[in-house]
């Protein structure tokens, strides 16, 4: 592992917008705005916010500063803004994944990146060029740890390779040279964190760990800014990210085709507000569901196979994950999700109001979980193998990838419709209007003018 740390500042430092294929700033807009939908969301919603925002209140950090917060009207400082973002935009589980990294990208870098062009009053192609930046910061790093080697030693990615991410992002902005990212990259390998323990309980530590990967790298980025000195390979020395955080590194990874494949154009959008690893599941459920006309009391049985990674976060143990009790343990609950499918003929955010439902759980009841050896050893991990059993007999499909992927991605109407959904509830009237005005970023010459900001 040599000039992994080096090769990564180089290119964020030298990446600009006017070299990137006009498709990629387009995804990465896009992806943005999916994440500012959950954001707005959960800043009303989620059931952690009320904790957040009384911790940073109770900490003094609560003071009015120049980063804004989507859905909360008012402005923070930007490590305050960035963390706040970025728990938020996690906290619906809604927002979009990396299939190869299995990790989800926006959450750190986006809120990271629009807090340091808020500090540097950046253009919206500067913003967006960050952000990428970003992504193929994280992403590649997700894709070097291994994930099913970094998910074994309990270790949340997002959160890791995120910091990371975060950091580029920022630091781009800020105009830090290639040596200034890499001493950035070098103090976030001692900030990048993040447990799977918070499934024991479902505990709201994920939610906090990917706002702090967010806050962290930020930090990260200004503190090379101010020509601090972080570790030198970070990434791939004797005590760096990928000796410490795996047992399976793919070093090569981090670097293959950077700046010609980019790993943005593989992140894919979520239609359900679950972990990942369901939604194959459930879109094969709801497919059937459709075709045959089922009803719930027509499902005998559900068997589901998953990759060993979506046992580990969904299906595990199985009659805990049947019964969950708070919105975190139903958004890692395989036999929740497959309930939901088949009980409503849908699943959305609403639908957690269902938790504890008698008849939801009667079906995830009947829901088996188990790892499926044909899905180990793909490119994806994503997809599922589902045997539904009825009174007409037993039903056998597979789905390669959940809907939202690069190949289903959505066009700008979805996009549009589910940020809409999101932010409507929140923002009322005000909803379009912030989806217009974050459309038009690429035009937007001071972000610190635009109106998006008071939102």
């Amino acid at each position: 592992m040599t000039g992994i740390t080096n090769s990564l500042a180089r290119y964020v430092a030298e990446l600009d917008y006017s070299d990137l294929p006009a498709e990629v700033p387009e995804r990465a807009s896009h992806l943005a705005i999916d994440l500012i939908g959950s954001i707005v969301r959960a800043s009303k919603e989620a059931d952690s916010t009320p904790s957040l925002l009384g911790m940073l209140k109770r900490l003094g950090m609560d003071g009015p500063g120049q980063s804004s917060v989507f859905g909360l009207g008012r402005r923070y400082s930007p490590a305050t803004a960035a963390l706040l973002n970025g728990a938020l935009g996690h906290s619906l589980d809604f927002d979009d994944t990396h299939a190869d990294s299995s990790l989800h990208p926006s959450a750190p870098v986006v809120p990271a990146a629009f807090a340091a062009a808020e500090m540097v009053g950046a253009s919206g192609k500067e913003l967006l060029a960050a952000i990428v930046a970003g992504y193929e910061v994280c992403c590649r790093l997700g894709n070097a740890l291994d994930p099913t080697a970094h998910y074994a030693r309990g270790f949340h990615p997002t959160a890791t390779a995120g910091t990371f991410g975060a950091a580029a992002a920022a630091g781009k902005l800020l105009g830090l040279d290639a040596a200034g990212l890499a001493s950035a990259f070098g103090v976030a390998a001692s900030q990048a964190a993040g447990s799977l323990q918070f499934l024991v309980n479902g505990a709201w530590n994920k939610r906090y760990q990917v706002g702090a990967a967010a806050m962290n790298g930020l930090i990260a980025a200004t503190l090379a800014k101010e020509e601090f000195i972080g570790a030198a390979d970070a990434i791939e020395g004797k005590h760096g990210f990928l000796v410490g955080y795996t047992d399976n590194a793919r070093p090569e990874l981090a670097t293959r085709e950077l700046g010609q494949t980019y790993e943005t154009m593989k992140i894919g959008i979520k239609p359900y507000p679950a972990c990942r690893y369901t939604h194959a599941a459930v879109d094969g459920l709801l497919r059937l569901r459709r075709l045959h006309g089922w009803t719930a009391q027509d499902i005998q049985s559900v068997r589901v196979g998953l990759h060993q990674n979506g046992i580990v976060l969904t299906g595990a143990p199985l009659e805990e994950k049947r019964r969950p009790r708070s919105v975190v343990e139903g958004q890692f609950s395989m036999p929740f999700a497959a309930a939901i499918a088949l009980y409503k003929g849908s699943f959305g955010w609403d639908d957690y109001a269902l938790l504890g439902n008698p008849d939801v759980e009667a079906i995830a009841s009947r829901v088996v979980v188990e790892r499926d050896e044909r899905l180990e050893g793909l490119r994806h991990p994503f997809g599922a193998i589902i045997s539904v059993s009825t009174p007409s007999g037993v039903i056998e499909e597979r789905i390669a990838d959940p809907s939202g992927e690069p190949d289903t991605f959505p066009d700008r109407s979805a996009v549009e419709a589910k940020f809409m959904t999101l932010a409507t509830p929140v923002l009322g009237n005000g909803a379009s209007s912030l989806f217009m005005q974050l459309e038009a970023l690429p035009s937007v010459a001071n972000i610190n003018d635009f109106s998006i900001l008071s939102v």
